[in-house]
């Protein structure tokens, strides 16, 4: 059986990563020729004079620096002789922008414009009216908006307010904007309705999705590939095959210039429908539309869509290509092969990729360790999975949260509640906040430490909840059932801890809550502890007292 194929949700994000390009596609177009044609090595190194690094190696080597850090770097390049232009600073916005470094390329914009006077094209308003999204909100998008010139609101800075309501959700505003392009006169090309396709396959309204394809027709404007991988998609959530394979003939037809991702989008579809020939018909499509400009994303996605298919010849063919092609195989095309590789069971080949990666790579990138973690946990064989953290760590790797989510799960699928808590304890430790416990997870701690008697393990758990800010009176109320059943010497803590939670509740639920546990306290002939508790809770003690 083939694995399973990318999920509608994997096809979404091709989607918005298409869409995102066609929205920088329009704004590069008034974007100068010459700067236009300037290949992405080439805007590493122009204009930069100054040192021995160009500007924009500095600013990739910041990797998740803090605010501020960009205008460092810029600062100190300009004293030491850098010269900056407009055209080579808006390239590594780009570049920055490309790699989902939008609160770096937000700042480099900044300093163009606050520490350096430099001014903003129509084009440059709208990237920058992007970021500001990005990185401050829809509220801060708005805001800049407001405050352009009215020459400034064209056809692209309406168009990136428009993008920013849909990416938000936000059909009312988004229908308004889209009018008032309409009204202007500023709606005639396909960016505005692809966005507003886009946003009714978010909300799953795909029957809109169909209506404006037919306002597209009407208006005469011509759909374009990423129009035809937004209908294919909206198609496949109703199994519409057919109507799928209509739509190709039609953009055929139509000369509608279809890219490598239209194929990739069919392929996924094919595959998740079991149409294995078809999906690999598709794939071969897909590899013949590559160009030379398109970098590795394309084979990623091919390795991707092979294994959803279960052809590991294919597969490993296609890594081949990534590394003859390829001087530099990057830690994202190391990660892909390895995500193919798990979806085939394919641990002995897993091991060897990591081992290339391990030889090879410039950047420690721990999902590469957390993948091969997976791989062998799948399979049963912890001690493996146990040993290459161990050996990551040697090395000076850190954990993230999703490296404590697989033990966790691991564990806790095997019933070892103990060694499950640990990686809770290791969670929530991690400088960067992990998300909260699912109330399933908290139940089975809560449930194995009141059945084990194990009063040690439940104070744990629940330090872990309080560092997670989400201790609440019914974990308060485990930890006395556990204490109870332990007939712990704890239960002096637990008294006074509880006070403390209670006494930050409002006046009813306050007394409610006490009330509830002094009961409980009462059913266990905790007589003296009842007492206790409500003497401790003060205005409460008198209402409980019998």
């Amino acid at each position: 059986m083939a694995p399973p194929a990318p999920s509608a949700g994997a096809r979404l994000l091709l989607l918005r990563r298409l869409l995102s390009t066609a929205t920088e596609a329009v704004a590069e177009a008034a974007a100068p020729t010459a700067a236009a044609a300037a290949p992405a090595a080439a805007a590493a190194k122009a204009g930069e004079k100054g040192g021995s690094r160009p500007l924009y190696r500095r600013l990739s080597a910041l990797g998740g620096a803090v605010e501020g850090s960009v205008s460092r770097v810029l600062n100190k390049w300009v004293r030491e002789g850098g010269t900056p232009r407009v055209d080579d600073l808006v390239k590594h916005v780009k570049e920055l922008r490309k790699y989902k470094r939008h609160a770096h390329a937000l700042e480099l914009m900044d300093w163009m414009v606050n520490a350096r006077g430099m001014h903003m094209s129509h084009t440059n308003h709208a990237i920058r009216l992007d970021l500001i999204y990005k990185v401050r909100g829809l509220e801060a998008a708005e805001n800049y908006f407001a405050s352009l010139p009215d020459p400034a609101k064209n056809h692209r800075t309406y168009g990136a307010l428009l993008n920013c309501y849909c990416s938000a959700k936000m059909e009312e505003k988004a229908i308004d904007i889209y009018r008032k392009m309409d009204e202007l006169g500023i709606c005639s090309s396909r960016l505005p309705i692809n966005n507003l396709m886009s946003l009714y396959m978010k909300l799953g309204r795909h029957g809109k999705v169909d209506s404006l394809f037919k306002e597209m027709k009407v208006k005469n404007v011509k759909p374009d590939n990423l129009t035809c991988c937004i209908l294919m998609t909206s198609y496949a959530s109703s199994n519409k095959i057919d109507a799928i394979e209509e739509l190709l003939k039609e953009m055929v037809e139509k000369d509608v210039a279809l890219g490598w991702s239209a194929y990739s989008t069919l392929a996924s579809i094919y595959a998740n429908a079991g149409l294995v020939e078809k999906a690999e018909s598709a794939l071969k499509k897909l590899e013949g539309l590559v160009g030379v400009d398109d970098g590795k994303q394309p084979f990623d996605f091919l390795m991707s869509l092979y294994a959803s298919v279960g052809n590991l010849s294919e597969v490993n063919r296609v890594w081949d290509v990534i590394k003859a092609k390829f001087s530099k195989v990057t830690n994202t095309s190391y990660l892909g092969m390895l995500q193919a590789l798990y979806k085939l069971n394919d641990i002995d080949r897993m091991k060897q990729i990591y081992v290339d990666w391990e030889s090879n790579y410039e950047n420690y990138d721990v999902r590469l360790t957390n993948m091969m973690i997976r791989g062998h946990l799948k399979l049963g064989m912890t001690d493996e999975a146990e040993s290459l953290w161990e050996k990551a760590k040697e090395k000076g790797a850190e954990f993230d949260s999703k490296t404590c989510e697989l033990f966790l799960d691991h564990y806790m699928g095997k019933g070892d509640m103990n060694l499950a808590l640990n990686w809770v304890e290791n969670m929530v430790k991690l400088p960067k906040k992990a998300g909260k416990l699912d109330l399933d997870k908290i139940h089975k701690f809560q449930k194995y430490f009141e059945e084990h008697k194990d009063a040690d393990g439940a104070e744990r758990f629940c330090n872990c909840l309080r560092m997670q800010g989400c201790i609440d009176g019914k974990a308060y109320e485990s930890l006395l059932r556990t204490y109870l059943a332990a007939d712990s010497s704890w239960l002096d803590w637990w008294c006074s801890s509880l006070c403390c939670y209670c006494k930050k509740q409002q006046g009813a639920m306050r007394f409610l809550q006490v009330q509830h546990y002094y009961r409980l306290l009462l059913e266990q002939e905790s007589y003296y502890r009842a007492v206790s508790l409500s003497m401790s809770c003060g205005q409460c003690a008198i209402r409980l007292m019998p």
